[in-house]
């Protein structure tokens, strides 16, 4: 019991190592990332040698190479609110007479995003190879800063184009790289990322459908019984008037799964909504998250100089050309390719 303990504390604490080093990626003075790093040490000295690479291979194999557990788990995660919601939440609402078109929304939504998703993930990203290299090559200008010309991918063996960059989960160079998705368990560049916002999106507005039926649905209920208006005596025997605490825990007493449920999609909706706005805001910049990244080791200008008194470069965006140009670089990138090669 005390080795299965010890297992599990040491598992977690490799997972939040893990987390900690991915977020602290890139940033090779970070004190977080050296104490994470100083703490597994630390605890490798308590755990067996072959525990610590079982957990390493596993590990590796989870966050540094392409599998389908994340899809899976995605999967997962739609079926079981999906399931809730049509066998508990849709009923009640139509008993209740909601509008049909509306119960049906999260089903349009879902089919949207499962077409969004298949695209994204089945969709080449924009692999660069040796018969397209010259071209693609000659689409973005270097920056000199984030991107500079002459530097060889020593994997792919050519050089890097500029906002390319080379994918350690795929083993390849992707033009304009923005991040690997491990939900969609590809890479997301300049061929793929319309299907990548536009999943993002269905997405958002799925979680907050079902999460405003479903809060709507409780409302009702609680409406209906006047529980408003009613009271409870408490453990003392004393009188109160209903309080929302005291609603909420009767509501989980009756609804638990219902209720569980709204939390969750309430999460989901606000994580994948703050999400979405920031894709929508590299979207208008003309940005990835690769390189809005990078920049923040930068000051921002609208000129691209040496400072005088320390040489600090400071860096500027060159390839935003205007919100609609940039939104149509994004969802029609051929036709932005085609314009720029002429």
């Amino acid at each position: 019991m005390e080795f299965l303990t010890l297992f599990l504390i040491y598992v977690c604490f490799v997972l939040a190592a893990v987390a900690l080093l991915c977020i602290c990626s890139g940033r090779k003075e970070s004190s977080l990332a050296r104490s994470a790093a100083g703490a597994s040490r630390v605890l490798s000295f308590v755990i067996p040698t072959q525990l610590q690479r079982v957990t390493q291979r596993v590990l590796h194999r989870l966050f540094h190479t392409r599998s389908w557990l994340f899809v899976v788990l995605h999967i997962a995660l739609q079926a079981a609110v999906y399931g809730e919601y049509t066998w508990e939440v849709f009923v009640y609402c139509w008993e209740l007479q909601f509008h049909l078109l509306l119960l049906l929304l999260p089903y349009l939504l879902l089919a949207g995003n499962m077409g969004c998703f298949i695209l994204c993930s089945r969709a080449n990203p924009g692999i660069i190879t040796k018969s397209n290299h010259a071209s693609l090559v000659k689409i973005y200008a270097y920056d000199g800063i984030l991107f500079q010309k002459g530097i060889i991918c020593p994997t792919c063996n050519m050089e890097k184009p500029a906002r390319s960059k080379h994918c350690s989960f795929c083993s390849m160079c992707v033009h304009r790289f923005d991040h690997h998705c491990v939900w969609v368990n590809n890479c997301i560049g300049a061929f793929n990322a319309k299907y990548f916002f536009l999943y993002l999106f269905t997405l958002t507005a799925m979680a907050a459908a079902i999460a405003i039926i479903t809060a709507a649905f409780l409302i009702q209920v609680v409406l209906l019984s006047n529980m408003m208006h009613g009271s409870y005596i408490d453990d003392q025997g004393r009188e109160h008037a209903v309080e929302i605490l005291f609603l909420i825990q009767h509501l989980f007493l009756t609804f638990p799964r219902i209720v569980f449920m709204l939390g969750f999609v309430i999460l989901l909706t606000l994580v994948l909504g703050a999400y979405c706005c920031f894709n929508l805001y590299l979207a208008l910049t003309n940005q990835t998250s690769n390189e809005w990244y990078k920049s923040r080791r930068y000051g921002c200008s609208h000129h691209l100089t040496l400072q005088p008194h320390d040489r600090q470069v400071v860096y500027k965006n060159i390839y935003s050309q205007g919100v609609w140009m940039n939104l149509n670089e994004i969802f029609k990138p051929s036709t932005v390719l085609e314009r720029k090669k002429k």
